[in-house]
C-alpha cells in the first residue's frame, strides 16, 4: 500500500475511452489514477508506482494482459487486480483472472454503479496466482540468438568458384582496308596503256 494520503490506481487499458471512463469513477472515490496502454511498460510502471489497485485489460500491444498481470504478481504478491473487458472477452478475462489471482472482473462499457457494486469484492482477500507457474511456458524468452548463418563456400576447393585466369579482352576491331597505296599505281598503270595505244595507233610503234 502506498504511504500518500490519497490511493493510488493504475489503470491498462487499451481503450482510451474506458481508461479516462474509470480515472474519473475512481476520482470520485477520492483516488489518484495514472493510465498506461502498454503491457511491458505497466510493469515497470507498477514497480515505480507500487498502486493500491490496477486494473487491467487484455488486449495490451508488446505484452498480453495476463502475462502482464502475471508478472505484477511475480514482482508483488499482494498485488490487487481487476480485469476490465467487453462481454465478448469475458470468458478469457475469468480464466485469466483465475490465473492471475485477481480480485473481480469488470465488463465494459462501465458505469460507476458497476464499480459500487463489486467495491467489497475489489478490496476483498487476495487469491493465490497458479498460473505463475506456468509463467515461463505464457511468456517465452524472446532473447534466444538467431542461427547463425551457413558457412561461405570455398573458392579454391573443387567444384567451388574459380576466377578466370586471365581477364576476358575485348576482340580487336577489324583493320581498315589498306588502298591508298594501290590507287596511284592503278592510276599510272591506265595512262602508260592510253599512251601505248595512241602510238600504235599513229605508227609510231610497229608490232
Amino acid at each position: 500500500m502506498t504511504s500518500e494520503s490519497k490511493p493510488t490506481a493504475l489503470i491498462v487499458h487499451e481503450n482510451r475511452i474506458t481508461a479516462s471512463r474509470l480515472k474519473s469513477i475512481m476520482s470520485q472515490r477520492g483516488w489518484d489514477s495514472r493510465i498506461c496502454d502498454d503491457g511491458d511498460k505497466a510493469v515497470d510502471e507498477y514497480v515505480k508506482m507500487k498502486p493500491d489497485m490496477v486494473f487491467m485489460g487484455l488486449n495490451l500491444p508488446t505484452m498480453d494482459g495476463h502475462v502482464a498481470a502475471l508478472e505484477i504478481r511475480e514482482s508483488d504478491s499482494v498485488a490487487r487486480i481487476v480485469f476490465v473487458v467487453s462481454k465478448s472477452r469475458l470468458n478469457k478475462a475469468n480464466d485469466a483472472a483465475y490465473s492471475a489471482g485477481a480480485v473481480s472482473v469488470l465488463v465494459t462499457p462501465l458505469t460507476r454503479a458497476d464499480v459500487d457494486q463489486k467495491w467489497v469484492l475489489m478490496n476483498g482477500p487476495i487469491p493465490d496466482a497458479p498460473g505463475l507457474a506456468d509463467l515461463d511456458d505464457l511468456y517465452p524468452d524472446l532473447e534466444e540468438e538467431p542461427p547463425a548463418l551457413p558457412p561461405l563456400p570455398d573458392l579454391e576447393a573443387p567444384g567451388g568458384f574459380e576466377a578466370p585466369s586471365s581477364p576476358m579482352m575485348p576482340p580487336e576491331p577489324p583493320k581498315p582496308r589498306r588502298t591508298g597505296r594501290l590507287l596511284p599505281l592503278l592510276a599510272l598503270l591506265i595512262v602508260v596503256s592510253i599512251g601505248v595505244g595512241a602510238a600504235f595507233y599513229l605508227g609510231v610503234i610497229e608490232l
